[in-house]
């Protein structure tokens, strides 16, 4: 079964893999400044294909390391 994906699901993730607080992450701030690498991608890609962004690839995130865009993207919502 696969779960539906939240703006804040998507800050609540990437704060997870960063071991930090979700509002410490800003919409427009550079995930790799933060401490984010290719692995942490891959697993979030593979996290939120398993959570209905069966069409989600690593560049599509990889691009563009920010939580904004990435919000936008898998949600249609903002960050």
């Amino acid at each position: 079964m696969s779960q539906t994906l939240t703006p804040e699901r998507v800050r609540a993730d990437i704060a997870e893999l960063l071991d930090c607080d979700p509002a410490e992450i800003v919409p427009g701030e550079d995930l790799f400044d933060l401490g984010l690498d290719s692995v942490r991608i891959m697993s979030l890609v593979q996290r939120w294909r398993t959570a209905g962004a069966t069409a989600l690839e690593f560049p599509d995130l990889a691009e563009r390391p920010e939580l904004g865009h990435w919000t936008e993207l898998l949600t249609g919502r903002a960050a």
